[in-house]
């Protein structure tokens, strides 16, 4: 009996040329699905980290108003610091753009709005000098849709 296994595992002599096709024809499928699936992977943590940037701005600008009345809006009026603002003041550390480089630090900016009861909103505009990037409010769901 065991001389018979051993005569058949002699017997073989490898994969056949179309049996190595077929695994790289397998191979190549496979690749095609994957790596269109990984780029927008990549592309939504992206988007993500400019988001999540954004509420960074939002939140350091929230700690200025309480720290430096001198930004404070009065009610019915708005007030605008730049990203380069706060980092100059120490409300925030340099944040990079995930696409590489950094940001506009004059143009990316906080506009607080008092109402007319002197409730704070804040909005965010981001950019990288060519466009804008985000422009949201905390108080919105934020999605990645909201990344253009």
């Amino acid at each position: 009996m065991g001389q018979l296994v051993m005569k058949k595992v002699k017997n073989e002599k490898g994969l056949t040329l179309i049996e190595l096709l077929a695994v790289v024809v397998i191979l190549g499928i496979i690749a095609a699905i994957a790596i269109p699936a990984i780029g927008g992977i990549i592309e939504n943590s992206k988007k993500d980290a400019h988001a999540a940037n954004a509420m960074q701005m939002i939140s350091s600008a929230k700690i200025a108003v309480a720290g430096d009345a001198t930004i404070r809006p009065n009610p019915g009026s708005s007030s605008t610091v730049t990203l380069d603002w706060l980092i100059t003041k120490g409300y925030i550390e340099v944040i990079r753009d995930p696409h590489g480089g950094t940001y506009d630090s004059t143009a990316s900016q906080v506009v607080i709005t008092a109402g007319a009861t002197g409730a704070l909103t804040y909005q965010v505009l981001i950019t990288n000098g060519t466009n804008g990037i985000i422009t949201l409010t905390p108080e919105a769901n934020v999605k990645r849709d909201a990344v253009s």
